[in-house]
């Protein structure tokens, strides 16, 4: 399976591909517009896309705080999920950030998100705080999780 797998740099052209994802993803998804300012945030915000058989399947993105990690966003394809496919990805991302000599890593998860939560605690990601009403589209709750490289 490693074979039919390959992690890079996500490119403008990827976008209409990563924003399908997205809205297939979450209920209040980034648009198009948005990663393309990401994009352009080039010593800030670095953003990787996963093609397994030759089709673009997952991506993963996090800002780079002073010495920190924070990772805004990772989603993979519906169709794709539960294949191992994520724990390769979010693996890349968390060596990228090290390999910057970045020390810790950030994220948040909505409350009600308990695959996402299983999914980041498997990594050693612990929780440290709740920010009430985070997400605007429903007020829900995000968990605050923190992780030492």
């Amino acid at each position: 399976m490693d074979e039919e797998i390959k992690i890079r740099l996500m490119k403008k052209e990827d976008i209409p591909e990563v924003s399908e994802i997205e809205k297939l993803s979450f209920p209040s998804p980034w648009s198009s517009n948005i990663f393309s300012s990401e994009l352009e945030k080039e010593s800030f915000a670095f953003y990787w896309v996963m093609e397994y058989r030759s089709r673009l399947v997952g991506y993963g993105g996090y800002w780079k705080i002073k010495n920190e990690a924070h990772l805004v966003t990772f989603a993979i394809h519906p169709t794709f999920r539960r294949m191992g496919l994520g724990v390769k990805l979010l693996e890349h991302l968390l060596k990228d950030a090290q390999d910057q000599s970045l020390n810790t890593i950030t994220l948040e998860v909505r409350h009600s998100n308990l695959a996402a939560q299983r999914f980041y605690e498997r990594f050693g990601f612990k929780k440290i705080a709740i920010r009430p009403h985070y997400y605007s589209d429903t007020e829900e709750d995000a968990i605050v999780y923190w992780k030492k490289l």
